[in-house]
């Protein structure tokens, strides 16, 4: 089990996500070079906005402006790939009126980081399962940045590890029956993933305080660092960021060797 840092600070954070971000603390760094792909279980916006007595809307509001803050800190340390779980498959059973809004916050900020014509942008998940609207803005984000020259962000919607694998399976089958030839491996396997042509998750990071992967990224993750921050999403800092890549840097990964 991972320990969970004892020292961090009560301050929710800045608000605007457009604005400067608060100044890291010197932590300590025994690894120059950064994971290469570290993926996210934003994890906690309901909680935040109940213990500050606002509406649910305004905790996925909150956790979508911290996503904003914390693509530019990544990119500022070198990583060049992100993965953020959004929304899961179990989300969608969500009441109407919560998901509608979450939906609607969620193609916002698709919308607002494709506008940047930085960042390359990549959907994971069922497209068949969201609302046209959404499904629309994340295809659309997804061919306009595909040539650009910024880390690659990938956004998690409608997303379950089991069905990536069980599509992944089918997708085999269907090769198979296609041509006798075709042989199936680890690596073949992995073409057939959701992720197929990204790099496996270096580090995954949880947010809220819950240590388990929730069905997240589990073919991908399955030699993944795991980091469990006790803090709600919208509360993470760029201080609880630096705290994980400390984690991660004084990791020793031998991959089963």
């Amino acid at each position: 089990m991972i320990p969970l840092p004892r020292d961090h600070p009560n301050g929710t954070g800045p608000t605007d996500p457009s604005g400067p971000p608060e100044a890291p603390e010197a932590l300590p760094r025994t690894a120059a070079d950064p994971p290469r792909h570290v993926a996210f279980i934003v994890d906690g916006n309901r909680r935040w906005a109940r213990a500050h007595g606002r509406p649910i809307e305004q905790g996925h509001r909150e956790g979508a402006d911290n996503v904003r803050r914390a693509v530019h800190w990544c990119e500022a340390v070198g990583i060049e790939t992100t993965t953020w779980w959004l929304l899961s498959t179990d989300n969608l059973n969500r009441t109407s009126v919560e998901l509608h809004k979450l939906l609607d916050i969620i193609s916002e900020l698709t919308r607002h980081l494709a506008a940047t014509g930085h960042w390359r942008i990549r959907h994971l998940g069922e497209p068949r399962l969201l609302p046209r609207s959404l499904a629309t803005a994340l295809n659309e984000a997804e061919t306009t940045t595909r040539h650009n020259q910024g880390p690659q962000i990938n956004f998690a919607v409608g997303y379950s590890g089991r069905e990536d694998i069980l599509a992944a399976a089918r997708r085999m089958a269907q090769q198979a029956v296609r041509s006798t030839a075709f042989s199936v491996s680890e690596r073949s396997f992995a073409q057939a993933l959701s992720t197929s042509g990204l790099p496996d998750p270096d580090l995954v990071i949880r947010s809220s305080g819950e240590q388990r992967l929730s069905g997240f990224m589990l073919w991908q993750a399955a030699l993944s660092e795991l980091y469990f921050c006790p803090v709600l999403w919208p509360d993470f800092t760029q201080s609880d960021l630096d705290r994980a890549l400390a984690f991660y840097a004084n990791r020793q990964r031998r991959f089963g060797r």
